[in-house]
């Protein structure tokens, strides 16, 4: 990486830890030219303004939590060949790195631009909703490939239970914060994933017959 793209990341990083910890209002430019240790026209040369910073650290944001869900849904798929087994596989792999983030989980930018969306443009709320749209986009076809092998026990919508992830997900950051118990998401992804088991478990009926034993 090129200094002038190491000196980008170390400003987008800086905003993000700002905004996760007092808001994108509350984030001063001048804070976060004074903690990267540059001048103010080196700021302008990454960002023409305060949205576009905005623009970036999201898009920054997003491809981090794609390449975490790639990752981690990738690896069940290579553990496991059924669909339901690979999806269970991939959470609880979620759920280990929730509980190894030495802090918890620092925050949702998702949710910030959703808390201050005046302060941001149109194009940063648009990159806000696509983002959720695709992760909610990404578990609904996973659904359909475990409800194709193994029915749901119950009528459920299934873009309810692909929803209920990133719900899961950024109440579980939001409770761990307020609680001030970082296990707390770790322990959310845990119960989604024994909801999901139990809801394409097979049926008393049709389980396998036990053999008697003498």
């Amino acid at each position: 990486m090129g200094k002038g793209l190491e000196t980008r990341e170390r400003i987008l990083a800086i905003a993000e830890a700002s905004v996760l910890a007092k808001g994108f209002g509350a984030t001063s430019i001048d804070e976060v030219i004074a903690e990267a240790g540059i001048t103010k026209s080196g700021f302008f040369y990454h960002f023409r303004d305060k949205n576009e910073l905005a623009r970036a650290m999201l898009l920054r944001y997003v491809e981090a939590n794609d390449q975490l869900f790639d990752e981690v849904f990738g690896r069940g798929r290579e553990l496991a060949d059924d669909p339901l087994q690979a999806f269970l596989i991939g959470l609880k792999l979620l759920a280990e790195v929730m509980a190894d983030l030495p802090s918890g989980h620092p925050g949702c930018l998702i949710a910030s631009v959703c808390y201050q969306e005046r302060l941001f443009d149109r194009e940063v709320r648009t990159i806000a909703a696509n983002s959720v749209q695709g992760w909610n986009a990404r578990f609904r076809a996973t659904l359909d490939e475990i409800a194709a092998v193994h029915a749901p026990r119950e009528p459920v919508d299934l873009d309810t239970v692909a929803d209920m992830m990133s719900c899961i997900v950024d109440g579980g950051i939001i409770m761990a914060k307020l609680m001030d118990d970082p296990r707390r998401l770790e322990r959310q992804v845990l119960a989604f994933r024994s909801f999901v088991k139990m809801l394409f478990a097979p049926s008393e009926a049709v389980r396998p017959a036990r053999a008697a034993t003498a």
